[in-house]
């Protein structure tokens, strides 16, 4: 039964996922069916696109149209951008980045996926595996996206072939074994038709597994987040300083793993001062503890100088702390990496500066080969770094904590984020 009162509402799950394929593979079409089927779009909303429909003379109405919202997009019948999603059903929220199949908006991918809990990478049953296919399975590895779908589509164009679903699982779960992805799913769809999305339809009784509508309501999540290592970054020092609590000192921020207790010992770092935990707020309530991703306000038993970037962790899991930083990068920007160049970066809640030292590598991301002779990266590309920066950072392999393990880097001229990184 599904609960109408606010805080059933905000209690319930939400899955962020991203879509990803090659041109034309029908991304948008597909999350427009998700929509449309699932009942989560307003009748304004159907109705401007029934009328772009008509102008365009299809004959039906084009879902792809709820996604696709810019007028270049709409004109090319392409994305470009990434465009995100809300919709909610009775068991779950959901966040989609609908993000675009170019090998030039690579950077948009990478930037629709880095929050993600699951991809769903779109495959045409017609084309089977495609260069695109490879390098987008290759980013939501990178991107540590636990949760990795195949839908092969536009199985109404191949007469519903039981044979060529299997022929194409085959070759995906043999590429795919090359990846660090936990879990990997093979759905057969029809987009257009509707087939496997929301409703079953009756065109492939010969596929036992779930639609994709179940598979994303039910898909357990919990478990993606690092519950292990107890990291806490500082964002910001709470003094009200009123009569009421004129000696209260917290400390706010997000909790990027583990879980913190009253009465935890908790060690602060870079600064290696140990102390207590005396109480924690989550909101405005005293709570016995907090977990990642809740916000907290953290207070201790010892004054100890803490500001903003600062981080409590535990004091037997502690993450690596240096000013050397190994990472994948992507590249965003138009004007080139420079090597020996300085740039402004943010790592979870502490602004530094660093130099990139050295390009170790290059990714080919057609082939995933690494190319050691050009180690220029350029907007879109993918390649491997050295970093040095001015303040040690207490960071965490990306695959162990997406939050603590990863930073992005800032033209100090500009103000302009030029690249993602992802720390190894």
């Amino acid at each position: 039964m599904k609960d109408n009162s606010t805080h059933g509402y905000l209690d319930m799950d939400l899955l962020r996922f991203t879509t990803a394929g090659s041109v034309d593979d029908g991304k948008s079409t597909l999350i427009g069916r998700l929509l449309y089927d699932s009942k989560a779009i307003f009748d304004d909303q159907l109705e401007a696109v029934e009328k772009a429909s008509a102008k365009r003379g299809t004959g039906e109405v084009d879902l792809s149209l709820l996604t696709d919202g810019l007028r270049a997009e709409r004109e090319q019948g392409i994305t470009i951008d990434v465009a995100y999603r809300y919709f909610a059903t009775p068991r779950r929220k959901f966040i989609i980045a609908d993000t675009p199949g170019h090998i030039q908006y690579t950077r948009n991918m990478v930037t629709g996926a880095s929050t993600a809990n699951l991809a769903i990478i779109l495959v045409d049953a017609r084309k089977g595996i495609q260069e695109q296919t490879n390098r987008h399975a290759f980013i939501a590895s990178l991107l540590g996206i636990p949760h990795v779908v195949f839908c092969i589509n536009k199985m109404d164009l191949v007469d519903y072939d039981e044979a060529v679903f299997t022929r194409i699982q085959r070759e995906l779960e043999d590429f795919s074994s090359k990846l660090e992805v936990r879990d990997v799913r093979f759905i057969p769809i029809s987009a257009l038709k509707g087939d496997m999305v929301v409703d079953r339809g009756s065109n492939m009784n010969w596929y036992q597994g779930p639609t994709l509508m179940y598979l994303l309501e039910n898909i357990h999540i919990a478990g993606d987040i690092n519950h292990i290592d107890r990291r806490f970054p500082v964002q910001y020092v709470v003094r009200p300083q009123t009569t009421e609590h004129h000696d209260f000192r917290g400390f706010a921020g997000r909790v990027a793993g583990g879980v913190l207790r009253v009465g935890d010992p908790v060690q602060v770092l870079p600064s290696g001062f140990s102390s207590t935990i005396k109480s924690i707020l989550v909101g405005a309530v005293e709570s016995e503890e907090c977990f990642a991703p809740q916000s907290a306000t953290i207070t201790l038993q010892d004054e100890i100088d803490i500001s903003r970037g600062d981080m409590l962790v535990g004091p037997n899991n502690q993450p690596e702390v240096g000013q050397d930083v190994d990472a994948m990068i992507c590249w965003f920007n138009e004007r080139p990496l420079q090597v020996n160049g300085k740039y402004a970066l943010k790592h979870t809640t502490r602004d530094a500066r660093c130099m990139v030292k050295e390009v170790t590598y290059k990714m080919d991301i057609n082939t995933l080969r690494k190319v050691e002779g050009d180690r220029a990266i350029n907007m879109n590309d993918i390649g491997r770094v050295k970093l040095r920066t001015t303040v040690p950072l207490a960071m965490d392999k990306y695959q162990r904590n997406r939050i603590t393990g990863s930073l992005i880097l800032i033209d100090e001229g500009t103000n302009e984020t030029v690249a993602a990184c992802m720390i190894v």
